[in-house]
């Protein structure tokens, strides 16, 4: 995805629980056409935070074993209000399971007055370039180095568990 929708990982728990922060700023290109006069960040954005959250979880407790962490499936998805330009969202991503390919998570996105704007049960699969094309495997290498680096910038100051 193009967009980075995580600012900071506060707190995770490997393999139970992880919790993100996104503040939302009017200077993100999208909310300039998204309701030019109302503007919030659009629903997906919200569902997409909650998925990331969980992809952090997934690399940091298999220790960045995969190049790609893909959202396979989202249900129950409920949208409970709007997040505008100032709020400040926190994620809190649970873990149901966490296997070698395949994970499955519970969310919630809160404002800071701790009320649900944003709420799904989803899955993600895990897997490596290589593991289909075995000359894609410097690739893989490329891409979890890149990932470890933001990793290091959104996680600097967390609570780890």
């Amino acid at each position: 995805m193009k967009f980075i929708l995580i600012d900071k990982i506060g707190k995770i728990e490997t393999g139970k629980e992880i919790q993100t922060v996104k503040n939302v700023s009017l200077a993100e290109e999208y909310l300039g056409d998204h309701f030019p006069i109302f503007p919030v960040l659009p629903g997906v954005f919200l569902l997409q935070g909650l998925v990331e959250s969980a992809c952090w979880l997934v690399r940091h407790t298999e220790n960045f074993a995969h190049s790609m962490v893909l959202l396979t499936q989202a249900k129950n998805v409920k949208y409970k209000s709007f997040a505008a330009p100032g709020m400040n969202i926190q994620y809190t991503v649970t873990a149901k399971s966490i296997e070698e390919n395949l994970s499955s998570f519970v969310g919630v996105g809160t404002c800071s007055d701790g009320q649900a704007i944003v709420e799904a049960r989803f899955s993600l699969r895990h897997f490596n370039l290589a593991d289909k094309d075995a000359r894609l495997a410097l690739e893989d290498g490329h891409i979890v180095s890149r990932l470890k680096e933001r990793y290091r910038i959104l996680s600097a100051g967390i609570v780890s568990a």
